[in-house]
């Protein structure tokens, strides 16, 4: 409509913003590695922090694992393990930018704890950030999952923790680029 009334630039200006949402919520099929214990990546994105932790969202101490996603990175979340959703919480909270150490604490999140078959648990945490103003899971408690199955997505940058059991064998280190559900992040013993 902008087009046939000559005002072009509105209709740059809506191209361009239909162009940015397509490439935002692009859902790129992958294909996760084969073998046994792998932890895979749940986002693409840059892992910003690897922390010892007391608790993985089960109460087991473990380590935690950091991803950052900018706006540019794919925003699905993928399962790093096949399991049974043991537990789903959420928490309320601010939107503080996603890269900072205290959002992990503070901001909005969803989490959810995986038990895999071997017993183990693996948690993962969405974490929404100044822009992210939604989080959307499509899991509930007691869904079976595969290793690299899409289980939600988190809107316009954000971050997502995931808690290793501990024994777990890193594959990764800070800074290092991920993709979801295809890096391995670490090894199960």
């Amino acid at each position: 409509m902008a087009v046939v009334a000559g005002w072009t630039w509105v209709a740059a200006f809506f191209g361009i913003i239909t162009l940015a949402c397509t490439a935002f919520f692009r859902d790129p099929d992958r294909v996760p590695p084969t073998g046994a214990g792998f932890i895979l990546s749940p986002a693409d994105g840059r892992l910003m922090a690897i922390r010892e932790t007391k608790g993985n969202g089960a109460g087991e101490p473990g380590t935690r694992l950091s991803i950052f996603m900018s706006p540019l990175d794919v925003h699905v979340n993928r399962s790093p393990v096949s399991g049974t959703v043991e537990d789903i919480e959420y928490y309320k909270g601010k939107f503080l930018a996603a890269y900072k150490e205290s959002s992990s604490e503070n901001n909005e999140r969803n989490a959810l704890t995986i038990l895999e078959p071997s017993g183990r648990r693996v948690g993962v945490v969405q974490i929404a950030g100044v822009l992210a103003r939604r989080i959307v899971c499509r899991v509930k408690q007691g869904d079976a999952l595969e290793a690299g199955q899409r289980f939600g997505i988190i809107m316009f940058g954000s971050r997502v923790d995931v808690f290793l059991p501990a024994g777990a064998a890193l594959q990764v280190v800070e800074g290092q680029q991920v993709t979801g559900g295809e890096t391995i992040l670490a090894r199960n013993p």
